[in-house]
């Protein structure tokens, strides 16, 4: 059996790598010339732990540009294209409509192939993926992954879950890609395809509350002149196993390109449903309002007026990815308030700020650690 994933980005690769280790054949395609062409040399420039290792040891792996020959070629075919954000929350999936078109467009033979969608979508998009492509035989099924960027071949080995959405010939050969690639014995969640997508935003959106939760509780705690004492309560409410301790600590909101980007896609479903009642939406507007509280605490807390000083501003250490960062975001509003700022990692120096001083401080400074 061959598997083909269409979209090697940073989660396509670290996905395609782990299959091709536990003994398939992977073919993966992107639109990049250059980074394809790295990646059939075994050369890759990446900050994700352990990803270059694996490239190098591979045997059965080899990199396109043409979608048509992953489709022509593959059994069952995972598409993790891009699926960018649009105004109103929702996601756009013009990418992975181009992949359904695509497959339309083939020469091969298509009954008994499995398109594996693992890019988030919204709610009801699989379905009608699965309407255009029932015709030619070819099943469509929902997995997504819960990843972090920094960890993702971790994150993907130890999996709390493995959620999948539809039905078809390939769904067994499916579990057991996941039963193989995986350190644990994965459990495994099927059902259809929109409870699949809509589980994957609540997931996050459930996340994005808990976080938020917790900043409120320390934000109380720190007006109520019990700050050192935040670490104790949440560690408290986080002991009752109703609870749990993951995900509750007070420091910085929530960021990066996961978090954010579902919690709106999961408001704005609501919303189209007719919930104005939204959890979501109010989960973030607190996010941007607890940015400005934690403004005012470290300048209230920096009682020499000391230049700032941050570990790191990309939105999780390690990373490279600043968007959506609340630690980048502090940063820049100190900055606009006249206040020098140095950040110590400079691995994200290209994509900010000219005003950052880059480096260990060579002065006394207010270190901003959450």
């Amino acid at each position: 059996m061959k598997i083909g994933l269409i979209g090697a980005g940073r989660l396509g690769i670290c996905l395609a790598l782990l299959i091709e280790r536990a003994g398939y054949d992977v073919l993966v395609s992107d639109i990049r010339d250059d980074y394809v062409s790295d990646l059939n040399e075994k050369k890759i420039n990446t900050n994700e732990p352990d990803v270059e290792w694996y490239l190098r040891q591979t045997k059965k792996f080899e990199a396109t540009t043409d979608n048509q020959r992953v489709i022509n070629e593959c059994d069952i075919i995972i598409c993790l294209v891009a699926t960018p954000s649009l105004d109103d929350g929702s996601y756009d999936i013009s990418s992975v409509w181009q992949v359904v078109e695509d497959f339309k467009k083939s020469s091969a033979k298509l009954s008994g192939k499995t398109l594996v969608v693992g890019c988030t979508t919204n709610p009801g998009d699989c379905e009608q993926f699965a309407e255009q492509l029932d015709y030619f035989g070819v099943d469509v099924l929902y997995n997504p992954e819960f990843i972090a960027q920094g960890s993702i071949i971790k994150d993907l080995q130890t999996a709390d879950m493995v959620l999948i959405g539809g039905n078809g010939k390939h769904l067994d050969d499916i579990k057991k890609i996941y039963h193989a690639i995986q350190v644990n014995v994965p459990t495994i969640h099927t059902m259809s395809t929109t409870a699949a997508e809509l589980v994957k935003l609540a997931v996050n959106c459930f996340l994005t509350t808990k976080i938020s939760y917790a900043n409120m509780v320390g934000e109380v705690m720190a007006l109520s002149g019990r700050e050192c004492e935040i670490d104790k309560v949440l560690g408290a409410i986080g002991a009752d196993s109703r609870v749990g301790p993951k995900y509750l600590k007070f420091g910085y909101g929530y960021g990066g390109p996961c978090l954010p980007r579902d919690n709106r896609s999961f408001a704005a479903y609501a919303k189209k449903l007719g919930l104005e009642y939204n959890l979501g939406s109010t989960t973030d507007k607190f996010n941007t309002e607890h940015n400005k509280f934690l403004v005012d605490w470290v300048i209230r807390n920096n009682e020499k007026n000391l230049p700032f000083a941050f570990p790191y501003v990309s939105y999780k250490e390690g990373t490279d990815i600043v968007e959506e960062s609340q630690q980048y975001r502090l940063c820049l509003v100190l900055l606009d308030l006249g206040y020098k700022v140095y950040v110590a990692d400079d691995l994200v120096k290209d994509k900010c700020d000219d005003r950052i001083i880059w480096g260990v401080p060579d002065e006394e400074v207010f270190w901003i650690e959450l």
